[in-house]
């Protein structure tokens, strides 16, 4: 049985990802609004309701890549060592990212991830799609940070998600106007630097 559920769940994941794979080829090749749901469950050799059954909607087609990284900080806050403070462990992660060029710290010109996000950030309904997102990573975050106060941990959550999310399209910003990631290499990881010592400043229950 339990081999049997994890056949079947390899196939799932391969069908969301065929599916999304599509989306995005169609997406970056015509547009976002030029592209229909239909034409995309055509291409994907899926019906529309199987396609509906993945993807809620059609900015989930695109946005559901971000969907790995939800939680990412509040898994990151939890599997730290114990005498490891928070800020230090979002930190220590956050400048991993850019060293091995995650592509969710901007800090990557490969060619298909400039020109993906491109489509994600020019596209004004996968921004509003993306804050979602956003808000669900703040609150996973506040729950892992924890604290006797739920308002104080949702703040620093709040603070701590949006550092990432600045430090993270300002240096995109940098790579589609042209600048390769190894020269920024070091000012991206300069500016983590600055701005986590910052949050530590003011966090001080999260940075101790």
């Amino acid at each position: 049985m339990t081999g049997e559920m994890g056949l079947r769940e390899r196939k799932r994941l391969r069908t969301l990802e065929t599916i999304s794979d599509t989306a995005i080829a169609l997406f970056l090749a015509k547009g976002f609004d030029a592209v229909s749901v239909a034409e995309v469950a055509e291409a994907a050799a899926v019906s529309k309701p199987t396609l509906f059954r993945y993807f809620p909607t059609k900015e989930d087609l695109v946005v559901h890549r971000f969907a790995d990284h939800q939680d990412e900080a509040a898994r990151v806050v939890r599997a730290r060592a114990g005498d490891v403070a928070a800020l230090t462990a979002l930190r220590r992660h956050f400048v991993a990212g850019l060293d091995r060029r995650d592509p969710v710290t901007g800090l990557n010109d490969d060619p298909r991830v400039v020109a993906f996000h491109r489509l994600v950030f020019g596209t004004p309904g996968l921004v509003a799609r993306l804050a979602a997102y956003t808000e669900a990573a703040e609150a996973a975050l506040a729950e892992a940070l924890g604290g006797p106060d739920p308002v104080e941990a949702r703040l620093a959550a709040g603070q701590i998600v949006a550092v990432q999310r600045i430090l993270a399209r300002e240096t995109w910003r940098r790579i589609a106007a042209g600048e390769r990631a190894a020269a920024l290499y070091p000012q991206a990881v300069a500016a983590a630097e600055r701005a986590f010592a910052g949050l530590a400043g003011g966090l001080t229950r999260y940075a101790r």
